[in-house]
């Protein structure tokens, strides 16, 4: 049985690759939706329709497990999935808690009462929506008391990636470090809250400084993914892996071996 991986484009193989060092025997599926990209601008209800489709084809490609690797996607559409519409015999994560339990060093599926942390002053950066629906602030609210979280919302940052114009990005990395510094001048630590942005991380660090604390979710998520797979060891196979597009196939396989450095092809979702 496979590991379905979501993204609405390509920024969830940062999360695929680390998975896939971290597990070599486990079976992928990603999924990048490419003709939908980006979500971080679209409207609360059209990222719901559009990650419950990606799923389903995601659950129909034969995955029990789906990781929702676009934080958009996990910060406007999980809860009311989970709620509402995921089948009794099938799971869908997403990518923000084990980056929090990580932050605010707690172990993995600590249920424990939130409680005071080490940090204090947290700088999100993430897109409109992702910003928009403050899940990172009640899923923190959940593990953590007296964090003071600075959002800000990096409009142009995933298109810029996506269209392979690294140059672009790391200028407008910069803009969005010193509109956050504005606002919170000392931040202790950074989440980068796109599954893109840690192909930005040295920018995200240069700009911030040496002294703030950059987190970010591929091997987090890897972690907690060994961890739950440790739990379900049916869930193992010989560690093969697929990839699917709503866009067109050619283009995304040669973004996306751009990506990774290594050969990656596409087909059509």
């Amino acid at each position: 049985m496979a590991v379905g991986i979501f993204d609405s484009g390509l920024g969830g193989l940062t999360v695929l690759d680390a998975v896939q060092k971290r597990l070599p025997d486990t079976d992928f599926v990603y999924l990048a939706d490419s003709a939908h990209a980006p979500y971080g601008v679209r409207t609360a209800d059209d990222i719901y329709n559009l990650t419950v489709a990606a799923v389903q084809r995601l659950f129909d490609a034969g995955c029990d497990l789906v990781i929702l690797a676009c934080n958009t996607a996990s910060a406007a559409a999980l809860r009311r999935m989970q709620e509402s519409w995921v089948p009794e015999n099938k799971r869908v994560l997403g990518v923000f808690v084990p980056l929090i339990e990580a932050m605010t060093e707690r172990q993995w599926g600590d249920n424990s009462p939130p409680r005071e942390v080490a940090v204090k002053h947290v700088a999100l950066f993430a897109t409109p929506a992702t910003v928009a629906s403050r899940a990172f602030q009640r899923e923190l609210a959940f593990r953590a008391i007296g964090v003071d979280v600075e959002a800000q919302a990096c409009g142009g940052i995933v298109d810029a990636i996506e269209d392979g114009d690294f140059i672009l990005a790391e200028a407008m990395v910069r803009s969005h470090v010193d509109a956050l510094k504005r606002k919170m001048p000392d931040p202790e630590a950074a989440i980068l809250g796109c599954t893109h942005y840690p192909l930005m991380q040295k920018a995200f660090q240069d700009a911030l400084g040496p002294d703030v604390k950059v987190f970010s979710q591929a091997s987090l998520v890897a972690e907690s993914l060994a961890d739950y797979l440790e739990r379900h060891p049916n869930m193992t196979g010989s560690g093969t892996s697929s990839f699917l597009t709503t866009g067109d196939p050619k283009r995304v396989s040669s973004r996306a071996t751009q990506f990774l450095r290594r050969e990656i092809t596409f087909t059509a979702a």
